[in-house]
């Protein structure tokens, strides 16, 4: 599977710590959510990379072995506090298992790949608008992400479009502690 990526930084054959500076200043030009997919070939990257992302406060996504090389998967995040939210809908995580609704997952289509609850349908939140009609507005729609904050920001959406029964599911899936699926 081909998992797309805002940007790709080539740091094969690199040994550490290149790998990491070169990570560290290819995010500092990515925007807040987009996706750098990291090429390396140091077997140690896949532990460095993912320990660098989570000491700063980026979300390592994962990782993809071909052949020889490593693609490392890496968001760019804000700090996305959960007090920020103002759609007042709002579901707990734990409240959405067995229920008949759809799980729309608006994270990236690579962090859907790595991850994601059983039956959950990805549209990431930029192509939300164009894929309106893929949803139906008849069912109730349980809306998740990483956090709740770009869930939020999709209710919204969905809403302001004619959706009535919808629902943001908090914390996200940063909480999920089920069975995840993984499409990679």
């Amino acid at each position: 599977m081909s998992i797309k990526a805002d940007f790709q930084l080539d740091a094969k054959g690199l040994s550490c710590p290149m790998p990491i500076v070169k990570t560290k200043k290819a995010m500092a030009e990515l925007a807040d959510g987009q996706i750098l997919e990291v090429s390396a070939t140091d077997k140690g990257s896949k532990a460095d990379i993912a320990a660098w992302a989570e000491s700063v406060g980026h979300q390592y996504i994962g990782t993809v072995e071909e052949d020889t090389v490593l693609k490392h998967y890496i968001r760019k995040c804000a700090q996305e506090s959960a007090n920020e939210k103002t759609f007042e809908s709002t579901i707990e995580l734990e409240q959405i298992v067995g229920k008949d609704g759809l799980i729309l997952d608006v994270r990236e289509e690579a962090e859907f790949a790595f991850g994601h609850i059983e039956g959950a349908k990805s549209i990431p939140m930029g192509e939300l608008e164009e894929r309106l009609s893929e949803l139906d507005k008849d069912r109730e729609i349980y809306v998740i992400c990483r956090t709740g904050a770009r869930s939020d920001l999709a209710a919204q959406k969905l809403v302001a479009n004619g959706f009535t029964k919808v629902f943001n599911v908090l914390p996200g899936m940063t909480s999920w502690t089920g069975e995840l699926i993984k499409t990679i």
